[in-house]
């Protein structure tokens, strides 16, 4: 007999035909498979835990780190050194009266309990209105006024019953160059307390500010320094102070962006032009309504013709209550100023209007000895003249 063949195995279509060590090479797949997949889930992990712990910042209470506590003092030429200095002398005025209210600062004087501001800050408490003291120890005290005067914009007005009061030390201001650092005190919007810093921007710049009432008897006249201490309504009457914590000026007005006039009231914000009156003005005055209750004024002596519109300061034709122009006996009469001149300097100052002559006259007392250059009939004329003096109202 002969032996039957086997059959052949059946094929799947396209596979591979065994090898004797297939066996070894599919363990092989299987570990590369294996390891791969490892690897896989050992990076998502890793990746889902650091995400995890840098969201929430690790394991355990969060702990940020701080700077150490410093001392609280402060070099006395700094900013907060000045400040710390002059807050406790700086008041804030609330001020009402039968249809007007409002907000100022003022500052210290003297022991008797005397504080200085503008008189656009007081002035709408009119005769029998009110005015309240806060003080930067929170305390606050009724005042009473001393004496204002709209033509420098300085009131004095008078708290008393109050102890412990410290007087803000006074500087120079003629001393006062452009370009030296100042700090600004007030109470801005009614935030009081409020301290900013910045230069003065230039010195004698004449300004006029007020004439609310329309007939001008309420205009201030002011050869002011000027300052890019943020400065806004509720700082009228603070103090302007130097690196040492002097004042040396009296916050008073500023530049307004909507309606481009000095007044101190006008709702707008800084725009880096403030104004504030020389305390060596304000000292004399000051002085003058403790003392007399009213502030002189030095005048020329003759009546301006305010609608010229050349260069300089005319003196007009007739006074204003129709005599001349040029008052008998007074500084200009005796100084030989006619009717018709022109004034263009003052002490070799330029001046190009009749506000400016105000403001030159006003910076100075009755008394002082001003040279004037003027022109009449096509000449120019050197004069000598001596202030006379006026009562404010």
């Amino acid at each position: 007999w002969a032996p039957v063949p086997l059959p052949t195995p059946l094929q799947q279509n396209g596979a591979a035909v065994p090898t004797k060590d297939g066996s070894r090479k599919r363990a092989r797949k299987v570990l590369v498979v294996g390891a791969v997949l490892l690897a896989l889930v050992s990076g998502g992990l890793g990746g889902a835990v650091g995400a995890y712990l840098e969201r929430n910042g690790g394991v355990g209470d969060v702990e940020l780190p701080q700077a150490d506590a410093e001392p609280a003092g402060r070099a006395p030429d700094s900013v907060a050194g000045i400040a710390a200095r002059a807050l406790p002398s700086v008041v804030t005025l609330h001020v009402s009266g039968a249809e007007e209210q409002g907000t100022g600062t003022g500052f210290v004087l003297d022991d008797r309990g005397h504080i200085l501001t503008n008189n656009h800050v007081v002035e709408p408490a009119g005769a029998d209105g009110d005015i309240s003291v806060t003080f930067h120890s929170g305390d606050t005290a009724k005042a009473t006024v001393v004496g204002r005067d709209s033509g420098y914009d300085l009131a004095v007005v008078k708290v008393t019953g109050v102890s412990g009061l410290q007087p803000m030390t006074l500087g120079n201001s003629d001393s006062v160059q452009v370009g030296d650092p100042v700090v600004a005190i007030g109470a801005p919007y009614d935030l009081e307390g409020t301290v900013t810093s910045g230069i003065i921007s230039a010195k004698e710049r004449p300004i006029t500010a007020g004439g609310e009432s329309g007939d001008g008897s309420d205009v201030s006249y002011v050869d002011a320094l000027q300052t890019d201490a943020p400065i806004n309504p509720g700082n009228s009457g603070g103090p302007l102070l130097d690196s040492k914590a002097r004042v040396i000026g009296i916050n008073s007005a500023i530049r307004s962006a909507d309606d481009g006039s000095d007044s101190g009231g006008a709702q707008s914000g800084s725009i880096g032009l403030g104004f504030a009156i020389p305390i060596n003005q304000g000292k004399r005055v000051a002085e003058e309504l403790i003392n007399t209750g009213k502030a002189t004024h030095p005048v020329i002596g003759v009546t301006l013709d305010m609608d010229y519109s050349g260069d300089g300061a005319r003196v007009g034709t007739k006074g204003n209550d129709g005599g001349p122009a040029v008052i008998d006996g007074g500084a200009g009469d005796k100084a030989g100023i006619k009717a018709g001149d022109v004034i263009t300097e003052v002490d070799g100052q330029r001046i190009h209007s009749g506000e400016e002559l105000i403001v030159k006259t006003r910076a100075h007392r009755p008394g002082d000895e001003l040279e004037l250059t003027v022109e009449r009939g096509g000449e120019e004329l050197t004069i000598s003249l001596v202030l006379g003096s006026s009562d404010g109202d």
